[in-house]
């Protein structure tokens, strides 16, 4: 089939999300918390930053500080995450992991590899270490604006 002219970052994004909706589906057939893709952007800037705050959530996700801090009281109710003194700002609060949000990202991590294992099965192990390759050239000359955060 001809690659057609622009499609690549549509296919790009169409697996993407089939991936997603697959693991969302997964997640909901174990009886979990009702967690969206917001929430997985949430587990991933937070793994990285060890002294965000909500404020710093809402910059990542390029939304308003109210919106950060709902998602953070959303997942602070379920257990994943926790609201803790500022090392440096005693008025302040930062939002880290806690264990059970470090082992959900682990099982997302599970999920997403049994995902790449079907992909390779579908197009080759060989095939698929040449596309994570290009793709990982791609963000990285891309910098700042591939950051993983969602696109709304």
């Amino acid at each position: 089939m001809a690659r057609r002219r622009g499609e690549i970052p549509l296919l790009i994004a169409m697996a993407y999300r089939a991936m997603t909706d697959e693991l969302h589906a997964r997640l909901d057939a174990q009886g979990r918390e009702p967690l969206r893709p917001a929430h997985g952007y949430t587990f991933r800037f937070l793994l990285g930053h060890d002294d965000a705050m909500s404020v710093d959530l809402a910059e990542h996700l390029g939304v308003t500080k109210q919106a950060a801090s709902k998602i953070v009281a959303e997942l602070e109710g379920w257990g994943y995450v926790e609201r803790r003194p500022h090392p440096h700002d005693g008025r302040a609060r930062v939002v880290g992991l806690t264990a059970k949000g470090l082992a959900y990202v682990e099982e997302a991590d599970r999920m997403w590899g049994e995902a790449e294992d079907r992909w390779a099965a579908i197009i080759g192990e060989e095939r698929l270490d040449r596309l994570h390759d290009d793709l990982l050239g791609y963000v990285e000359a891309a910098g700042d604006r591939a950051a993983l955060r969602p696109v709304w």
